[in-house]
């Protein structure tokens, strides 16, 4: 005679043992979902800047003390005015987000790829927020004005000479994450004139490709 009772429960795990797996599978796919979505929106929020084309319209950069230039596409100044050393890179926003500029690190000389960059807590902290649109151009600036600075002396001889500087800049999106930085290569043009490169990036919060 069969044990109904038994049966029963035999029943009741089994569609539990069911119900279980099936939550399982609706989580896991739920949790890949939200991971999928997580990645679309932050590569839809992520920068990457290079150095702007030749043919980006012309740009008027203005330094906290009133200092004006114009940069061309393409283009750098690196000058020297009133005792004050003053840097500027036309860059191009390649990444589909906003580029929110944080700081910049100057290296005197230029800096071979394969040498790391420098610590994020090294960097100079730009005093305004600058920013890059997405497939748009914009700029960089710095200056040095203190003249105890470490770097001044160096940053004079390498104008005064016409040599390379290289310059790191880091930034993130417009919520302040994904933190990347770029190292750009500030090059004499002709016999006055300056441009830069972009030589490599580094991503900070989140895997590097390499």
């Amino acid at each position: 005679m069969a044990d109904w009772q038994t049966i029963s429960s035999l029943a009741t795990a089994a569609g539990t043992l069911v119900l279980a797996v099936a939550t399982f599978s609706a989580v896991r796919s739920s949790n890949q979902s939200a991971r999928i979505a997580e990645a679309a929106l932050r590569t839809g929020l992520r920068p990457l800047l290079i150095q702007s084309r030749t043919v980006d319209p012309e740009l008027k950069v203005v330094w906290s003390d009133q200092h004006t230039a114009r940069l061309a596409g393409g283009s750098a100044i690196f000058e020297e005015r009133g005792g004050v050393i003053y840097l500027a890179m036309a860059l191009r926003n390649a990444g589909a987000g906003s580029a929110l500029l944080h700081g910049w690190h100057p290296v005197l000389d230029r800096v071979p790829a394969d040498v790391p960059h420098a610590s994020p807590d090294d960097f100079r902290r730009l005093t305004i927020d600058l920013y890059v649109p997405p497939s748009d151009a914009g700029f960089w600036e710095g200056a040095v004005r203190d003249p105890d600075d470490p770097l001044r002396r160096g940053l004079h001889s390498a104008l005064a000479a016409r040599q390379p500087v290289t310059i790191e800049v880091l930034y993130g999106d417009q919520e302040g994450g994904q933190r990347t930085i770029s190292r750009f290569t500030v090059l004499p043009a002709g016999e006055e004139g300056w441009y830069c490169q972009v030589a490599r990036h580094w991503n900070l919060d989140r895997p590097d490709p390499r």
